[in-house]
């Protein structure tokens, strides 16, 4: 019985955000807009590194990597997600959710560990200047930036082996709009306990880590602020790591209260609503923060626009 039971679930069907037909139509065309604002905008900041030889520097080298980052992220849900919003269901094989599960939290702890990587890069830019070039080689940044994509890809497999070595008997109704490890967990059979407290110490370590790297680093590059006697320099120093803190906060703040805290007193709909904002606000922010108020990504539009004869023809 207990086989019989375990091969019983071979699809599930999303509960979605909303089950109005109006407000479904509504939210498809601003996640649309959102998705493609998203998509192009990464590719404009991986563009411009790439054809500005002055961007050539670490921090637009992990700029490259979150950008790239970000667009795999929002492809692995999104799309999925407007085809159910405009279809008005949303229907998806067991496979197909194993491995969408496993895409978008690997791409997700991949960038838990690339922002640590990041603050430690400002943090020896600001704080350590004279050992900067040494420290932060070509070497060292190609090192941090495949330490974050192989490590984020072997820890969650943990977390999505885990869950799929458990049966699913019951219900294939999951009240969200995406698979993701938690929500998906709570449709399994039997005791559940065991992973509930494999993914709390997986979560403990891909998240609290990384940002006590995070915060010790700040920590450290506000104190050696606030010594600057240059108010410029003070200014400028200041100006980057509030962008940075900024995607930060909002990316760790809705992640933790996704991954670490108890299932069992969760309000029906507020996971699904607590996603929206990683899933599809905080890639959205990335090219809005990074690019809007720094001047080397302005001077390199304006250098590009140059180069491709469009400002002359603006002028004109």
């Amino acid at each position: 019985m207990g086989a019989e039971n375990v091969s019983s679930v071979t699809e599930f069907t999303f509960e979605g955000l909303t089950n109005d037909r109006s407000t479904q139509i509504l939210l498809f065309i601003v996640i649309l807009i959102i998705y493609l604002v998203t998509v192009a905008g990464n590719l404009v900041i991986i563009l411009l590194v790439q054809v500005d030889s002055s961007l050539h520097t670490p921090m637009y080298f992990f700029l490259t990597n979150l950008s790239g980052l970000e667009i795999c992220y929002v492809t692995s849900t999104v799309p999925q997600m407007l085809a159910h919003l405009l279809a008005g269901n949303g229907v998806i094989s067991f496979t197909r959710c194993a491995a969408q599960m496993y895409f978008s939290l690997s791409l997700g702890c991949t960038e838990c560990i690339l922002l640590a990587a990041m603050a430690y890069d400002r943090y020896l830019a600001i704080c350590r200047p004279l050992v900067y070039t040494v420290a932060m080689s070509r070497g060292q940044q190609w090192q941090l930036a495949t330490a974050s994509w192989a490590g984020g890809f072997l820890i969650a497999m943990v977390d999505v082996v885990s869950t799929l070595q458990l049966p699913f008997c019951g219900t294939n109704r999951i009240n969200h709009f995406c698979c993701e490890v938690p929500m998906v967990l709570k449709l399994a059979c039997g005791n559940i306990r065991v992973i509930e407290f494999v993914m709390f110490v997986v979560a403990a370590l891909i998240l609290l880590v990384p940002l006590s790297v995070i915060l010790t680093s700040y920590g450290l590059i506000l104190s050696s602020v606030l010594q600057m006697k240059s108010a410029t320099g003070m200014r400028k120093a200041l100006s980057t790591c509030t962008s940075h803190l900024v995607v930060v906060t909002l990316f760790y703040g809705t992640i933790i209260s996704m991954y670490m805290k108890p299932q069992s007193g969760t309000a029906p709909d507020l996971d699904k609503k607590i996603a929206i904002f990683y899933i599809v606000v905080t890639p959205l922010l990335n090219p809005i923060i990074y690019t809007l108020r720094n001047k080397d990504t302005h001077r390199a539009v304006a250098k590009v626009l140059r180069r491709w004869g469009w400002v002359q023809k603006a002028e004109l």
